[in-house]
């Protein structure tokens, strides 16, 4: 097919002089490291265990398809072909949408428990006490964001290099994980608990906002890394092919971890579940007398329903536990708990568990890492692009200017209440902003920009025009869709007050955690984290109309130096 005539936008601004990629394979593995982090580890399978497994997966794959890909094939074609970062992007498409670019406990518990929210955290009761900074989880944050600054200190030139390893190593690691889990008893139990669909769960609309939520954690999309990565491509690169293979790929990602992280989940609940049985039938031992080793764990629903049937009162005295399968593979705890608690108990039960140890935490660490780099080029290529500082101020001056402010603004997740406001911060403050810039990217393509011009571009790009799928999920269903989800959120919010769950150990169910919630203090912040960075965009559309309107006055009273 014969390539599109280029397009008079930004036809004079191919970027000769921008940096580029030494491969495809750097900057495709750059975008792989970004989107697949964390939540592909943690978020993602808590959601599949919460909502039925295979239930689940129906609207994350209808949230998949008509929303993440295309928005996600935006962001790469939109960056590559204007050779900007996301507000430089945004500026080119239109001045008013350049806002869019910037955005007794240790017998109570267990004893991983008890580490983690004690030892590790040394977290509050009580979201209202603040606390002290804890100095080793701030050495810790000082020490990860100096690894950050030596990865990313000369942008893609060292991301470029580093990103063979970060983006690679969990693979490797979870490969491992999915190996040694799959052959450990209780993986199927894990294995089938996950795909076993309840398709009832289908009728709650929170499993659809929550799909749809996370096709946008999961692909970091509206965080502007990938228009600050694909501005390094080539402008004749196929963005269309990356944006669906960069998609699938994390997609697959996500439940390669969740079969890894439930065929492990599968093994403890077996472990947790015979030691109940064992507990149980020890008891009924010890008070019929019965012989050591005399019941077994198979027989031992029926001798219990015989004893039930003849002996109930004495029965009814023990304290027997309600020992089902279901119910410790329900135990499970969303966010950082799922790796830290959870996963490490299972961990713990396993031969060689130091080694497992270190391999699951450094896979951790290089998953953050890698995704830190997408988030780190988001802010800094946009200013570069504007020249904030001047010219004869190092890059690396600017990259460490911008990881200091990084380290000292997330200080704040070191105090003894620090978790609770990472749990706002992953739970509140990003979803209604990605939302929110995530249709104004959409629409503003689609209607700013506008489709003719954009279908021009991408057919001079990849030398073919985009099909009515692209063109239809652009127009129409897309931005129906977030808009569809923006309210069901806002909807959401206001029937049920926002809780949180507080480690109490003066609290009766301990060690359950304490649903408490939020004091209005902390409910006005919420509302400030979710307003202040959307205030960029009407904010930055009035000062460009002031200036233009501005500009026009002063041309309008310019005396005519023709007229004599």
């Amino acid at each position: 097919m014969a390539h599109a005539p280029e397009p008079d936008l930004a036809a004079s601004d191919l970027g000769e002089e921008r940096p580029k990629w030494d491969n495809k394979a750097q900057y495709f593995l750059s975008c792989i490291g970004f989107a697949v982090g964390l939540g592909n580890i943690w978020r993602f399978p808590y959601l599949c265990q919460t909502y039925g497994g295979g239930a689940f997966l129906i609207p994350y794959l209808i949230a998949l398809v008509f929303e993440g890909i295309p928005i996600f094939h935006v962001e790469l074609a939109i960056g590559q072909r204007l050779r900007k970062g996301s507000v430089g992007v945004w500026t080119a498409i239109s001045p008013y949408l350049s806002g869019v670019g910037f955005v007794e406990e240790c017998q109570g518990s267990s004893a991983v428990s008890y580490f983690w929210y004690r030892q590790t955290l040394n977290i509050a009761a009580d979201i209202n006490d603040s606390g002290s900074i804890q100095w080793w989880l701030l050495l810790c944050l000082a020490a990860s964001w100096a690894v950050v600054y030596m990865c990313i200190i000369r942008g893609i030139e060292t991301t470029g290099k580093v990103i063979y390893f970060t983006a690679l190593f969990p693979y490797l690691v979870l490969t491992i994980f999915v190996i040694r889990g799959l052959t450990l008893p209780g993986a199927t139990q894990g294995l089938i608990y996950l795909f076993t669909p309840k398709m009832h769960i289908l009728q709650n609309p929170q499993v659809w906002l929550d799909a749809a939520t996370q096709i946008f954690f999961s692909l970091s999309l509206a965080f502007g890394g990938h228009i600050a990565f694909a501005s390094y491509n080539s402008p004749r690169n196929d963005c269309q092919k990356d944006a669906v293979v960069i998609a699938l790929v994390n997609s697959m990602t996500s439940l390669y971890a969740s079969i890894a992280v439930f065929s492990v989940l599968g093994f403890k609940a077996t472990n947790d579940h015979e030691h109940c049985l064992d507990r149980n039938i020890l008891s009924l031992i010890n008070e019929f007398d019965f012989p050591e080793q005399s019941i077994s764990r198979d027989d031992y629903l029926a001798v219990l329903m015989h004893l039930n049937a003849t002996w109930p009162k004495r029965v009814a005295q023990l304290p027997l536990k309600v020992c089902r399968l279901e119910d410790f593979l329900d135990k499970s705890a969303s966010g950082p708990g799922l790796a830290f608690i959870v996963f490490t108990e299972a961990v713990l039960h396993m031969p060689g568990a130091p080694a497992w140890a270190v391999l699951f935490f450094g896979m951790l660490f290089t998953l953050g890492l890698s995704t830190m780099f997408g988030g780190m080029e988001a802010v800094i290529t946009p200013m570069l692009d504007m020249g904030v500082l001047p010219r004869w101020v190092p890059k690396e001056a600017l990259t460490g200017l911008v990881c200091l402010a990084c380290f000292l603004f997330a200080t704040c997740f070191t105090l003894q209440s620090g978790n609770y406001w990472l749990e706002i911060f992953d739970n509140v403050a990003a979803s209604l902003n990605l939302l929110i810039l995530a249709f104004l990217e959409v629409v503003g393509v689609a209607y700013v920009y506008g489709m003719k011009q954009f279908c021009d571009d991408i057919a001079w790009m990849t030398g073919r025009r985009p099909s009515p799928y692209w063109r239809l999920t652009w127009r129409v269903v897309s931005p129906l869709l977030l808009l569809t989800i923006f309210v069901a959120y806002i909807t959401l919010l206001s029937q049920k007050p926002l809780s949180y769950r507080a480690w109490n150990p003066k609290y009766e169910l301990f060690p359950a955690r304490q649903e408490k919630l939020y004091p209005g203090w902390v409910l006005t912040t919420c509302v400030l984290l979710s307003l202040l960075p959307l205030l960029w965009v009407p904010g930055v559309a009035l000062a460009q109309l002031l200036t233009r309107r501005r500009m026009w006055r002063d041309r309008d009273a310019r005396p005519d130096t023709n007229t004599s």
